[in-house]
């Protein structure tokens, strides 16, 4: 396979956009305190994470987990160069958002008709145009706005994707004014050379430095994924602390890769990452004691394991 955008060395630093207490919490079925979420981003910033996506703005009826959004915005202790950031799928979410005091929002399409249909009840043309509206009152804000793209290799619905549709749609979100692209591996299927072949198809449409990787884990494939998008310029990587969370489109999927595995990686590397790595493991830690269980990442249990 030849491909090419395929840089000879990689990134000299990586931002790491911390996504544990969005992303990784809102499929966790008991009752999380505000509090403890509130503790769980501050030890974050403190562990050095510059952008954290603290909660979302959704019903509390579809995404009962997220419904002390407000509060936890409300309670953390803000750092000065930190960015903490939320979900606002619509209007309503956006202006809850911008009340709460926000640095930054997100909206969230898919690479895939099937999945946007069984997501959000619309086709992928239906959500971007909602999103109109939601940008340009974030521009008159002066909020940035992030995208998300979910099934960027694969779908349960629809099985595997064509990568000129996740390049097609990852344009479309740059042109209405995200000035960052996150591409999500929904259901974690994706391999380096899925990876690669979907990279090649979005870096010839999307500059690569307005690009981010989002890797789940449900096969084991998540570092190795981020080693291949390293070796195309990306540098800014989607993880969340513990491995938290978990994809409810895939049965036993172990949910966002952990943090504390890609900043291990990254140590390997040599690559810069600003985060501090012992830090990083006791909140992870912490955690996954609140929620009763062992975290997924391998490298915290080989940590804790320590004598």
């Amino acid at each position: 396979m030849t491909l090419s955008g395929l840089n000879q060395s990689l990134p000299e630093f990586v931002n790491i956009v911390e996504v544990g207490p969005r992303d990784g919490l809102q499929n966790e079925q008991e009752p999380i305190s505000a509090e403890d979420k509130i503790s769980l981003v501050n030890q974050l910033s403190d562990a050095g994470l510059k952008k954290i996506e603290a909660g979302s703005f959704v019903s509390p009826k579809w995404v009962p987990q997220m419904a002390t959004s407000t509060d936890v915005f409300a309670g953390i202790r803000r750092q000065t160069g930190v960015s903490y950031t939320c979900l606002t799928p619509n209007m309503k979410g956006f202006e809850a958002a911008l009340a709460a005091g926000v640095d930054e929002v997100a909206v969230f399409g898919a690479a895939s008709e099937q999945f946007s249909q069984k997501n959000i009840n619309c086709s992928i043309d239906e959500s971007i145009e909602r999103f109109i509206p939601l940008i340009e009152s974030a521009k008159k804000a002066n909020l940035p706005v992030r995208g998300y793209v979910s099934c960027v290799v694969g779908c349960p619905y629809q099985g595997d994707i064509e990568p000129e549709q996740v390049a097609a749609v990852a344009k479309r979100l740059l042109d209405l004014g995200c000035y960052e692209i996150s591409l999500g591996d929904t259901i974690g299927v994706g391999t380096p050379a899925s990876v690669a072949k979907m990279l090649q198809a979005v870096t010839a449409l999307v500059p690569r430095e307005k690009l981010a990787v989002h890797f789940h884990d449900t096969y084991g494939q998540a570092l190795a994924n981020i080693y291949s998008a390293l070796q195309f310029g990306i540098n800014t990587i989607d993880a969340a602390v513990a491995g938290l969370g978990g994809c409810p489109y895939a049965k036993g999927a172990s949910g966002n890769v952990a943090t504390e595995d890609v900043v291990y990686l990254l140590n390997g590397l040599d690559i810069k990452h600003d985060v501090n790595f012992d830090l990083l493991l006791e909140t992870g830690w912490f955690i996954s004691d609140k929620l009763g269980k062992d975290p997924v990442s391998k490298v915290s249990l080989a940590y804790r394991a320590k004598p």
